[in-house]
């Protein structure tokens, strides 16, 4: 049997201790490996390429496998999917820890994205399931988004670290253990939320497939996150090769972005009871675009520095969390019966978006310059724009349509 949402009884910082690791874990699984990707292909004895393949699969499966889980956590419940993707991800992590050959490493690389996968969903649809309703929901979205900036930061030096003095194998072990003591979390306080009417659920993919408000808010956190991944993308070799900041002085520098992010969510529950969702996102996009114009500025007229490119980040940084803060709300807010199905469409495409179009822009313009990061907020932006204005024009004239 399965409870309602009001058995969740966790305050703010209990629930987020609760769910955090597993959002953490799914992004630490891919930062914390690229420091000794390098060594990998004489390590398994194999190609650079095959490494390589061992990350793009792992995005890949990440969204995909969202689409797998997210139908399933609606009829069998979002507690058992997590339990099970917790699971499979530490055993996957052990197993590649311990693999002496390409073929099982890649294999077990595989099984943790779907595990990841399965934990993403079934998280998300809790916050749905629980928070939709609640201002503790945009908190929770912006600390969350927050907090998985801080993973490209902190995630690779200690995946330096670890290979460096206790080996590589150690750093899947230590990503096995960490997601064993979420886990064990997990299984004592993570009460079921799903309601017992949504086993019944009739509706079908094509019902989210067919809602301007689900496309015009996944756009909206696609913009948002998007931003953030490509100048996670591009920053290093601005900083670092161009600027010639060391590992330490580019991880402040990029850990200050995500601080102005977490600052920011403190004031995002006030926002949103003063503009709503679309007052955010509008707000948010304009953000993104002035924080695009002062890189634009910087790019023509000085070098890479903490002034012209970090600085006009944090703008950007604003932008990103008035936006992602609100979006889940508007595109799933009419999918409650469905929304694990929903949540897995919403970050599946997201991930698709932001992988074709922000490596896109990343390989044509110059990736060691501020460009594509302004060519991708600003035009993002703008498509999200012109988007929430058709969705103030149709509910103007829904509204002058209804009977006084």
């Amino acid at each position: 049997m399965t409870q309602p949402p009001s058995a969740w009884r966790h305050t703010l910082p209990a629930a987020l201790l609760l769910m955090a690791p597993f959002d953490i874990l799914a992004s630490l699984a891919m930062d914390i490996y690229l420091p000794v990707v390098p060594a990998m292909p004489g390590l398994l004895d194999t190609t650079p390429d095959v490494i390589q393949l061992t990350l793009s699969l792992y995005m890949a499966l990440l969204g995909v496998g969202q689409m797998i889980f997210g139908p399933i956590s609606d009829r069998l419940g979002r507690r058992p999917v997590l339990l099970a993707g917790g699971a499979i991800f530490a055993m996957a992590s052990l197993g590649a820890a311990f693999s002496d050959t390409a073929t099982p490493f890649v294999t077990f690389r595989l099984l943790q994205a779907f595990g990841a996968s399965a934990m993403l969903v079934a998280t998300f649809a809790t916050i749905r399931d629980v928070y939709a309703r609640r201002p503790e929901g945009t908190v929770i979205y912006g600390l969350l988004s927050a907090a998985l900036a801080f993973v490209p930061t902190f995630g690779p030096i200690v995946g330096a670290f670890v290979g460096r003095y206790l080996g590589w194998r150690m750093i899947f072990v230590l990503l096995a253990v960490l997601a064993v003591v979420a886990l064990m979390h997990a299984g004592m306080r993570w009460h079921e939320t799903r309601p017992e009417s949504r086993a019944e659920a009739s509706r079908s993919l094509s019902s989210i497939l067919a809602s301007l408000d689900f496309w015009v808010y996944t756009l909206g956190f696609s913009t948002g996150m998007g931003s953030f991944f490509v100048f996670f993308s591009t920053a290093p070799r601005m900083l670092m090769d161009r600027a010639g900041y060391s590992g330490i002085e580019f991880s402040l520098a990029f850990s200050s972005v995500a601080l102005v992010m977490v600052l920011t969510t403190r004031c995002v529950r006030s926002f949103v009871t003063q503009w709503g969702n679309v007052g955010c996102v509008l707000r948010g996009m304009a953000l993104l675009i002035g924080g695009a114009l002062l890189l634009g500025v910087g790019a023509l007229c000085w070098e890479p520095s903490f002034s012209t490119l970090i600085v006009p980040m944090w703008v950007m940084a604003i932008g990103i969390v008035c936006t992602v803060s609100v979006t889940a709300n508007g595109a799933l807010g009419a999918f409650d019966d469905i929304a694990g199905t929903a949540v897995a469409l919403y970050f599946c495409i997201q991930s698709l978006i932001v992988s074709l179009a922000g490596t896109l822009l990343i390989i044509l313009l110059d990736g060691d310059t501020a460009w594509p990061l302004i060519c991708y907020a600003t035009t993002m932006a703008i498509s999200v724009s012109a988007g929430l204005a058709l969705l103030r024009l149709r509910d103007a004239v829904a509204e002058g349509s209804t009977p006084d």
